[in-house]
């Protein structure tokens, strides 16, 4: 089966990881086993949410006209993550949506993503914050969303 959804989500990790504006964030393909520290985190085609559905994408494809073409319209979950040892959320919060930023930054300078035939930007957004005793997290949802040929 054909998607563009593959090359959206390499695109996107591949940015990730050669942003200098995120130094210090683990960019992550998906949810990934890691042994790392990091308290900022990446994450391209998942939300995150260890107990989830761990849902990475959806698409809908449609012929076009007579031809045997597709036009598929995605959308990829990223989750832009930062944990704090403390109990300051406004911290959390604004550096989520920091880290969620270089997204936003990246569809806007080339919604093409460098590749052929396909357009992408960042259609939604939803926030998710908790306190444990572990400190305050906040998580930033993005839905990735646009349409490509096939």
């Amino acid at each position: 089966m054909d998607s563009r959804i593959p090359d959206v989500i390499a695109a996107l990790v591949g940015l990730g990881r050669t942003d200098p504006d995120l130094e210090g964030v683990a960019v992550a393909d998906g949810p990934e086993v890691s042994d790392t520290a990091a308290m900022d985190w990446l994450v391209i085609g998942f939300d995150g949410d260890p107990t989830g559905d761990f849902e990475a994408a959806q698409s809908i494809a449609e012929f076009a006209g007579l031809s045997t073409r597709r036009e598929e319209q995605f959308q990829v979950t990223v989750a832009a993550i930062s944990n704090r040892g403390d109990t300051d959320v406004v911290a959390a919060r604004a550096r989520a949506y920091e880290i969620g930023g270089r997204v936003v930054a990246w569809l806007q300078a080339s919604p093409t993503l460098g590749l052929s035939e396909l357009e992408a930007g960042v259609a939604a957004t939803r926030l998710v914050q908790d306190q444990t005793d572990q400190g305050a997290s906040a998580r930033l949802l993005l839905t990735v969303a646009g349409r490509g040929w096939i």
